[in-house]
């Protein structure tokens, strides 16, 4: 056995993950190749995770978005780069709140009864128990962060980093407090932003209702259409267009709201859409956030009628009391009693609704926390437009300028306990608010009786800061100074604007600089079907158990080769399987090496160019072709093709090196071509798998860890060694031309062998070979064997090109030669004649149907255009296979 190299009989005979991924991970941990050193003399290339929730588990877009990342550092690492891949958990306010109250109430327990203190401290607890649940799994999926910088949103420094900026933008007066209409959750109780809503199509009326004239003016009155009805207890206007020529002369009447009887003024205003409805709409600043801006530009009264439970307000008068809806109902009710509702009509239209627990939304007018976002903006932008942030793909760049240059203001203050407290006291003497890095002892006005904010900052808030903040700012460290900005964000699209502009915001603002260089946006991983995940649909499929059951890698693989920039992933456990079949083709192939490497010796020089002694046509094919891999694996992950690179290696690996290398190289291996012959053939075998599996290692790292140790290539850990270098030899070119040259003509035999009928197992005597270029017949001499051996052949005769075309055969012309496979000796003809004849037959019955549907123009006309398609390409291929049998025929009754 050569030395140190695992002796074949000692290998499983298929991979097995399972105990293989767990001494893996335990050695790399071990070993501390994850670890960064700022002071390391190498170049630096950082990522920092998109901070899973505390309350999360591995799924999918997990899985995807971490592999992706793991491939980017573990590649780097081998490149020669400093890396830094920075992990933490986010503290996620509404989740994790909404998760230990569910548990108190299992207890008959709400958090108002122990308090906030004591819940804050029983949220901290679950977090210690339960929170590095999502840590282990990443774990599991083989994430080569480096563990020992793993960051909480909520630890010590982060809480520092979140209080620094809210105080400092506070001064700047980027930071205000004021009485806005924002989102709200009744069930969560708590604000919303903009983006912490889905909006989603739902059945719905549209009510169309009469507000009576109130001010002698004559007429009946105005209708206007509304969809919720139980807001018309609020109503301070009804509004026109000044240019809608239907209304505009309503404009300075008033009229009289149904129920209540308050008399309120028409008014004009840009914001009406006089093409919705009768042209004219009602104004309830309180609880529309058009309506609230139309209300500030009048100075209209906001009439708060549903209170931040969804039921109703003492505003709302005999309805007080009632949920939104049963009051929606109730005053439909009154409405058509006061022959107030003339028309009720079914219409879908679409309906905000809590990110978290799917409650509808309210418009609700409070006192709330906002960051002056568009002053923030410019630079987001001008900093994209510039070039210092790359999206990819390129297509979100507009995306995010879309969004950015029609941005609001941002509500970051949210009415929960758990998260980062808002470090403003206001002064119950004076009313003054202070903001302040410290808990201050006194007001301005010497009062100190001052209370904290009760409200906690927006998620989001303290995840902006993640790049700099998990680095150690507001301190001048050296991971900071070395890592900082980080190389790329690989992220979702969803959270474009949830997180990486917000991120952009702050590190623009507080570090001069942008906090990434490039935005790697992957697209959804949805089912085989394309339908998105979702446990309703009984479609979801749980990476933990596909780990379980295939195996990390597997998952790793399959889903980098389906990941395409730009387009969705279909997923399937049977494409899992596919990809698992992958590893055990790795695992194989390297056991066929092992076994044939033996008796090499432990230390194998790797092979030279075209001149080095002994190599043979494919020996010098292979060599040249792992360089062409390389060259453009390195590529393609430089330009974050992830599933181009997978993909390649998947093709590069089976088809390659394991159907046509490995099949080549057997009768060298067995010593049938001298010892010589066999020891080029060992050498070029142990350094072709050495740098395939340096390649693979960043996509698949526990089954190219295991067969480094099983080859002893070395240099202990592979995630140690250095990415494989492309080499180029003179030769190199003319060898990959060549061995194309004879794939081709196996390729060609293979298939009439197929077209035949003939076993696999079965030799043919002889093919008849014309090449039409002399300089062709060098190679395919020398290399006769590798035909015959690869085409199960017996003999290949070189023929001129005017020579008689052989008896009873087959045969394929191509622009660089005639192929004749004679098969007179090997089956009856005849029945082989008969065969040919009836499948014409069917053919041209076939061809028929097809021809007839093609030439009816109501077909044409009238099927989808890929159905029309799929015809023209069946006719085109039976004609052109009716072709290939005719000319079959002739070749097998020629005497």
């Amino acid at each position: 056995m050569g030395a140190g190299r695992m002796n074949v009989e000692d290998m499983a005979k298929s991979y097995e993950p399972g105990p293989i991924e767990d001494k893996w991970y335990a050695k790399w941990i071990e070993d501390g190749i994850f670890k960064a050193d700022p002071n390391r003399d190498k170049p630096p290339f950082s990522i920092v995770i998109p901070p899973p929730n505390v309350t999360g588990s591995l799924h999918l877009g997990h899985a995807l978005d971490n592999t992706l990342q793991d491939i980017l550092c573990r590649a780097k690492r081998m490149l020669g780069f400093n890396v830094l891949w920075m992990p933490g958990t986010d503290h996620a306010g509404i989740a994790t709140q909404n998760v230990v109250e569910r548990s108190l109430m299992k207890d008959g327990v709400s958090r108002h009864e122990l308090g906030r203190e004591a819940f804050v401290e029983r949220v901290w607890a679950w977090k210690e128990e339960y929170g590095s649940r999502i840590i282990g799994q990443l774990r599991k999926l083989g994430a080569s962060c480096d563990w020992d910088r793993e960051r909480f949103t909520m630890d010590g420094g982060l809480s520092r980093a979140v209080r620094r900026v809210f105080v400092e933008l506070y001064n700047k007066d980027l930071i205000y407090r004021g009485k806005y209409l924002i989102n709200w959750c009744p069930r969560c109780l708590t604000a919303l932003s903009d983006l912490e809503v889905e909006h989603r199509e739902l059945e719905g009326r549209f009510y169309s209702v009469l507000y009576r004239f109130a001010d002698g003016g004559g007429g009946d009155g105005i209708t206007v259409v509304t969809t919720r009805p139980e807001t018309i207890l609020g109503d301070t206007a009804i509004a026109v267009h000044p240019r809608d020529e239907r209304n505009r002369h309503l404009a300075g009447r008033r009229v009289s709201v149904p129920i209540t009887g308050r008399v309120i003024p028409v008014i004009e205003d840009n914001m009406v859409d006089p093409e919705f409805g009768t042209g004219a709409v009602k104004i309830t600043p309180a609880h529309d956030p058009n309506d609230f801006l139309v209300g500030a530009r009048h100075g209209l009264e906001s009439i708060q009628v549903i209170d931040a439970h969804g039921v109703m307000s003492d505003e709302a008068g005999t309805y007080k009391g009632l949920d939104r809806f049963e009051a929606r109902r109730a005053i439909t009710e009154e409405l058509k009693n006061l022959g107030a509702l003339p028309a009720v009509d079914g219409r879908k239209h679409s309906v905000g609704h809590c990110y978290r627990c799917n409650t509808i939304i309210e418009p609700y007018l409070s006192e709330q926390w906002f960051v002056r976002a568009q002053s923030l903006a410019k630079a987001d932008i001008e900093a994209v437009r510039a070039g210092a942030i790359r999206f990819v793909p390129e297509q979100w760049t507009q995306t995010y300028y879309q969004w950015m240059e029609n941005i609001r203001d941002w509500c970051i203050s949210r009415q929960l306990w758990w998260g980062h407290r808002i470090p403003a006291w206001h002064c119950a003497d004076c009313g003054e608010t202070t903001v302040s890095l410290e808990t201050p002892i006194s007001c301005k006005c010497g009062s100190a009786n001052l209370t904290q904010d009760e409200d906690v900052l927006d998620t989001w808030f303290s995840s902006a800061l993640w790049p700099f903040s998990t680095m150690g700012w507001p301190d001048d460290t050296d991971a900071l100074r070395v890592f900082y900005p980080t190389s790329v964000l690989v992220t979702g699209f969803d959270i474009i604007f949830f997180w990486v502009a917000r991120m952009i915001m702050m590190g623009l603002e507080f570090m001069g600089r942008e906090p990434f260089r490039d935005v790697y946006i992957h697209a959804l991983v949805r089912d085989e079907h394309g339908q998105k995940m979702s446990k309703s649909r009984g479609n979801v499929i749980d990476p933990l158990v596909i780990i379980d059951k295939y195996g990390a890698d597997a998952l790793r693989l399959t889903l980098t080769a389906l990941t395409l920039q730009g387009r969705d992933i279909f997923m399937s456990e049977s494409r899992i399987e596919t990809y698992r079949f992958f590893l055990n083709k790795l695992w194989n192939a390297s056991r066929f090496a092992l076994m044939n490497l033996a008796d090499a010796p432990g230390d194998i020089a790797p092979p030279g160019g075209g001149d080095e002694p002994h190599l043979r046509l494919h020996d010098r094919w292979i060599i040249a072709r792992v360089s062409d891999v390389t060259s453009e694996m390195t590529r393609l992950l430089e330009g974050y093709f992830f599933g181009e690179a997978a993909r390649l290696m998947y093709d590069f690996v089976w088809n390659e090196l394991c159907d046509w290398y490995l099949e080549m190289s057997k009768p060298a291996l067995r010593g049938d071509e001298g010892p010589c012959r066999k020891a080029a053939s060992q050498k070029v075998l142990y350094h072709v798998f050495r740098d395939v599996l340096k390649l693979l290692h960043p996509i698949i790292p526990f089954v190219t860890e295991e067969l480094w140790e099983a080859f002893a290539y070395g240099g202990g850990i592979i995630g140690r060694g250095e990415w494989p270098v492309a080499k180029s030899y003179a030769g190199a070119e003319s060898a990959e031309r060549d061995m194309a040259f004879l794939r081709d003509i196996v390729r060609a035999i293979r298939n009439l062998r197929a077209e035949v009928k003939l076993p696999p197992q079965k030799a043919a005597p002889m093919v008849s070979l014309r090449l039409k270029d002399p300089d062709k017949t060098a190679p395919v001499r020398e290399n006769c064997d590798m035909v015959k051996l690869l085409a199960k052949v017996g003999e290949i005769e070189l023929s001129p090109l005017d020579a008689p075309k052989p008896a009873k055969s087959i045969a394929t012309v191509t622009a660089d030669w005639e192929l004749f496979f004679p098969v007179g000796g090997m089956m009856d003809v005849g029945r082989e004649i008969a065969r040919f004849e009836e499948e014409i037959k069917k053919l041209d019955a076939e061809m028929k149907r097809v021809s007839g549907k093609l030439a009816n123009e109501n077909f044409i006309q009238r099927a989808p255009a890929e159905v029309v398609e799929k015809e023209r390409t069946a006719l085109a291929e039976g004609e052109a296979r009716k072709r290939r049998i005719e000319e079959n025929l002739e070749g097998l009754r020629r005497q």
